[in-house]
């Protein structure tokens, strides 16, 4: 059973950071690539930054220079610490693994998803 968690998500002023963190079954992380996916209220689950097996990292425009994303392969965990947080970043943020070890940071390239955590920034 593939099983993915994420947790860190909350209500924080505009400016201020969170970090968010993803943990999953060991055989789910391993090779693979990951990422952390958002959905905001009547809008397309987007990509913000996912993250090779190998390092190579993407990040959405909207989020570079704010929002990094790091990996542990060890303990088969994600992170995204996220920076100067704005309004619209609210949204629900989900964390995915890919079938394989690349993949382009758009949601029909993974497969195995988080149930999401909130994260709401106020102005």
């Amino acid at each position: 059973q593939v099983r993915v968690v994420e947790s860190g998500g909350g209500l924080v002023q505009a400016g201020g950071s969170l970090r968010l963190s993803c943990t999953a079954s060991g055989s789910t992380l391993r090779g693979r690539a990951m990422g952390w996916f958002r959905q905001a209220p009547g809008k397309e689950r987007e990509g913000v930054s996912c993250a090779t097996w190998s390092g190579v990292t993407d990040y959405a425009d909207s989020v570079k220079g704010r929002f990094t994303i790091s990996r542990d392969n060890a303990n088969y965990s994600l992170y995204l610490q996220m920076n100067n947080l704005k309004p619209e970043d609210t949204a629900m943020y989900y964390c995915a693994a890919a079938p394989g070890s690349w993949a382009r940071c758009v949601t029909v390239d993974f497969a195995y998803w988080g149930q999401g955590t909130q994260v709401t920034v106020s102005s």
